[in-house]
This record gives C-alpha cells, structure tokens and sequence, in this order.
C-alpha cells in the first residue's frame, strides 16, 4: 500500500516514501511538514505505511482461502475514516 499526502502549504500531492526518504520535509519545497518532531513523525509515517501493507496482506490471503463470511467493510474503515479525519481537522494552513 502506498500512502499519499497533500501539503498544506503547497497543494501538491506525494507519496509518503518521499517525505521518509527527505528526512521529514515536504519533498515540493523542503520545509519540514512538521519542525518540532520531525524524526516521530518519519517513524509514525514508516509505521503507517508498514500497517497499511500488513492489512492489505492479510485481507489479501483470508480473502484467498475462500470463508465462509465477508467482512463488514465498516468495521475495518470506520475506525480508518475517523482517523483520517482527525488529522484533517488538526491541519494548519
């Protein structure tokens, strides 16, 4: 899975692997997408790529074997979408 971001500052979209690999800057005009934690945010962001890969996987192989059952799609993105809206909700423009 391959997470991408928007910067607040400039619009512009990236994977999250480019702001890794840039050490914790925006990879479109090299300030730091966060100045006072910049090595926990890098962490928080390979952990969350990791997660995400590790899910995809395992949805992956149970989905393989066939079940007698399907996931209720809401208790997997529900907890995801409030996630991801909370972190829209703290964005500073």
């Amino acid at each position: 899975m391959k997470i991408k971001g928007t910067s607040t500052r400039t619009g512009r979209e990236f994977l999250i692997d480019q702001v890794i690999d840039a050490g914790g800057d925006d990879p479109w005009d090299g300030r730091p997408l966060q100045p006072d934690y910049a090595a926990t945010l890098v962490e928080a962001l390979k952990a969350a790529e990791a997660a995400g890969q590790q899910l995809e996987e395992a949805l992956e192989r149970v989905s393989d074997l066939e079940p007698g059952f399907v996931f209720q799609k809401e208790s997997i993105l529900g907890p995801l979408r409030d996630s991801m809206d909370r972190l829209e909700n703290v964005r500073v423009g």
